[in-house]
């Protein structure tokens, strides 16, 4: 029953990376709404570092991981 699939693993590890963006990507929006006191120029990091983390990072573990070569 405790077999290792890597396959689930590395799915999570994509849900993971997109839900790690999302959340900063929400930081850096309440950033730059000011609810959250720092410096604006923090929020647009956190937006663009967001943005990698939703789109491009997990599609580039995808196509790493891929079994199709």
């Amino acid at each position: 029953m405790d077999q290792h699939d890597p396959a689930k693993t590395r799915f999570l590890a994509i849900q993971a990376m997109r839900l790690s963006g999302l959340l900063l990507g929400v930081v850096g929006a309440l950033i730059l709404g000011e609810v959250l006191p720092f410096p604006e120029m923090l929020g647009y990091l956190f937006m663009a570092l967001g943005l990698v983390g939703v789109f491009i990072v997990p599609t580039t573990l995808a196509k790493r991981w891929s079994s199709r070569k």
